[in-house]
Order: structure tokens, then sequence, then C-alpha cells
């Protein structure tokens, strides 16, 4: 039987070049800045994306992928006869699930599973991750659901943002509009929880507001016997997202990978937003 192929949407944050390496296929979103139009990761880079907003005022949207892009991609890998396992950021969030779905009734012949991670960005990247080892490891597509699902089911992410103005004009602030009152006095402590934004905590600095990233993923780490996968990832803030990289891997007591945010999740949180994803690791 042909091998698993695996299949992302570019919410994953996984380089064009690194996923070719772990045999990642990546079905890009949209970036658009006006009249222009990018592919997510391939035409516009995040350095490039958040030079363009702190400079313009012009706010970037997005746009999920066509389920053509999708269907392009599942019948060329799918030809050999091997199954197709597709994940994609959570379907509250963006329509791209859908998109997915409806590629996948199009080709009835092929074995194809798309996944709704219930989750983004570096949460989806850990959940890639778990599927990635899963088919090094010579797992049958049923098993490399179960290592996705396994991993999803413990998955967080934390974050903070410079404002929430941009989780707000993309319509993804979710239950964190609450927040939305006191923003020019607080840091708010965000959470994506059952794959829609949420607001877990408020704090006065920015500094609280790594340490509170810390202590939530110092805390599962210790609940699992230090047994955690955790990854950062930053929009344009290196600095802060180093400093919780560091911390976080005293606490996980393994390495911890420091991430771009790529530009499709970057047009929504904004410059400046720092993110922790952590869960158990098998």
């Amino acid at each position: 039987m042909s091998a698993v192929h695996l299949v992302a949407d570019s919410t994953c944050d996984i380089p064009p070049a690194e996923a070719e390496a772990l045999g990642v296929a990546i079905v890009p979103l949209s970036v658009i800045i006006g009249d222009e139009v990018f592919a997510d990761g391939t035409d516009i880079d995040a350095a490039t994306l958040y030079a363009r907003m702190r400079a313009s005022a012009i706010a970037p949207r997005t746009s999920q992928p066509a389920p053509a892009d999708f269907e392009a991609v599942f019948a060329h890998l799918g030809a050999d006869g091997g199954p197709v396992v597709c994940t994609t950021i959570s379907a509250d969030m963006s329509g791209t699930y859908g998109a997915a779905t409806t590629a996948r009734d199009a080709l009835p012949d092929l074995d194809i599973r798309v996944i709704d991670t219930r989750t983004v960005g570096p949460g989806h990247r850990l959940v890639v991750g778990a599927a990635v080892a899963a088919v090094a490891a010579g797992a049958d597509a049923t098993a490399v659901e179960t290592a996705i699902s396994e991993a999803a089911s413990t998955m967080r992410l934390v974050f903070t943002v410079e404002s929430l103005e941009y989780l707000r004009r993309g319509g993804r602030i979710g239950g964190a509009r609450a927040l939305m009152g006191a923003i020019l006095d607080i840091k708010p402590i965000l959470e994506v929880r059952e794959g829609r934004v949420e607001a877990l905590d408020r704090v006065r600095t920015f500094s609280r507001a790594l340490d509170r990233l810390v202590e939530e993923a110092s805390r599962a780490a210790a609940a699992w016997g230090g047994r955690a996968h955790v990854m950062v990832a930053h929009a344009d803030q290196r600095e802060g997202g180093l400093d919780v990289a560091r911390r976080a891997e005293e606490a996980a007591g393994g390495t911890v990978q420091l991430i771009d945010v790529g530009p499709v999740i970057g047009c929504h949180g904004g410059p400046g937003a720092v993110g922790v994803a952590f869960c158990r690791a098998p």
C-alpha cells in the first residue's frame, strides 16, 4: 500500500522548504492588501506583511482557498492510491475546512480524510508535527488520524496581542469582545478555546503578559509530568518570543521551537503578538 500523504493549509505556518522536506503539501490561504492578492507564505512573507501593516492604514484581509485548490492537491497526491490526510484551521475561524471537505466529496474514489484541528498557527503546526511523526513511524491513515486527535485533544494556544483591533476587524475576536472597552488600559491574554478566540486574562504590562503565557505552559507541562510539546510564535516581536521560548524550555524540559507567525494569522493578530502552543507528548 502507498504511504500516507499529508496536506495542511498554510495556517500551520510551515515555510515552503521545510514543508517539502517534511513531506507536507501546503494549500495557501490568501492575503489581500487593497487590490493586491498574495498567496500566504509564497507571494508574501511575514516580515514584508508586518512592515506594510506598520506603515499603512490599509487593513489587510484574508481569504480561504477555493475547493478547487484542495481538489488539485488531493487528486495529485492520491493518484498513486495512497490515502490523504489533510488538517485545517479551526472551522470557527475560517471556511477553509469547508472548502477542503467539498474537495474531498468531489473525489469519492480517493481515500481522503479532512480534519478540523480546532486551532491555528503554532497549534496547527504541532498537530502537523504529530502527523509527520506518525507517518515516519510507518502508521497507516487511521493511525495518523489517531495521532492527530491525541495531539489536538490536549492542545492549548494562548497568546497576547498589542491591540485587539485587528481581531475585531477580521471577526475572529469571539468571546474576547468583552475586553474591547478596556483595551487601552490592559494587555489581553487570549486563548483558542474550542476553536474560537476567547478571553483568558488581562494584565497591565506586556512583560506580565509574557509571564502569563509562560505560566500557562508551565502548569500544563507540570501536570503532564514534564512531557509536553511546546512551540512559541511571534509576529515581529522576536525579543518577546525568545524570552517566552527560553523560559518555556525550562518548564517543558526540552527544546522549544520559535517560529514566525505567518501572514494570514498575522493579518488578524497584528504585529507585536506572541503566542505559545502546547500539548501533551505521547
